[in-house]
């Protein structure tokens, strides 16, 4: 049996409006499935007018404006429901699910089908749990010391994975795709032996305490930003008490 990084592997990318999992679309999706390392990926694709104006800032980003998605774009709901349903087909049949920065996109997607289907993306999953493989969460824990950002772009350029046009959702994911691919050559010894549900339950505490201390950093530099430790998926969030 090919160890995880060298076996069928699927990823998931979207491009937004904004980066409030809570407010903000998705705009454009791309599913990336390569069954083992040199093999030709297939990519799926999906545009979706959001409904929603498209901020310059984000539109500066990803380049996809308002009337453009309003031409080319899909209705978000059957989007959704198409997105969620691929995701789990994927994890049904055993292909771990790469997502960069995973509490993003899959909170998201989340939000999305609750706004949009009334639904949760948990309920698409049935049978073996998922399993997700996020680059950024893998990274910080096995070089936690290293200085720098950890964006797609700086981890591509670190491990040699290329990626091309960025802000992409299919570019992103092939180089999400590759790059775990990469981290788990690179260090090897100390992921060979994991298989993928072991990976992505250690992946859950590496991350929430990679949450605990850059909340400890932010609260000795003085700041109030709150760092979400759940993951790959942020709980939707409770209503306020009322007074």
């Amino acid at each position: 049996m090919p160890l995880w990084y060298e076996g069928p592997l699927a990823a998931f990318d979207t491009e937004t409006t904004g980066v409030d999992v809570e407010r903000d679309r998705i705009v454009s999706a791309a599913l990336v499935v390569q069954h083992a390392p040199g093999q030709p990926a297939e990519a799926a694709h999906w545009l979706i007018d959001p409904g929603v104006p498209m901020p310059d800032s984000a539109q500066a980003v990803h380049g996809l404006g308002d009337e453009f998605l309003q031409r080319h774009g899909r209705r978000p709901g059957p989007v959704m429901e198409e997105l969620a349903r691929e995701l789990a087909a994927c994890c049904a049949a055993g292909i771990p699910l790469v997502v960069m920065n995973a509490p993003f996109d899959l909170t998201l997607l989340d939000r999305e089908l609750q706004r949009h289907r009334n639904a949760a993306l948990s309920t698409y999953f049935h049978g073996p749990a998922w399993c997700v493989l996020d680059p950024r969460v893998l990274d910080k824990h096995l070089d936690r010391y290293r200085k720098g950002r950890r964006t797609l772009t700086d981890l591509c350029a670190l491990y040699g994975v290329p990626l091309n046009d960025a802000h992409d959702a299919a570019a992103d994911a092939t180089a999400s795709l590759d790059l775990v691919r990469a981290i788990g050559r690179r260090y090897a010894v100390r992921l060979a032996d994991f298989s993928g549900s072991e990976l992505h339950a250690r992946q859950a505490v590496w991350h929430a305490a990679q949450s605990r201390g850059l909340q400890a950093w932010f609260a000795r530099n003085g700041s109030d930003e709150a760092c979400d430790p759940a993951w790959p998926l942020r709980p939707f969030p409770q209503a306020e008490s009322a007074a």
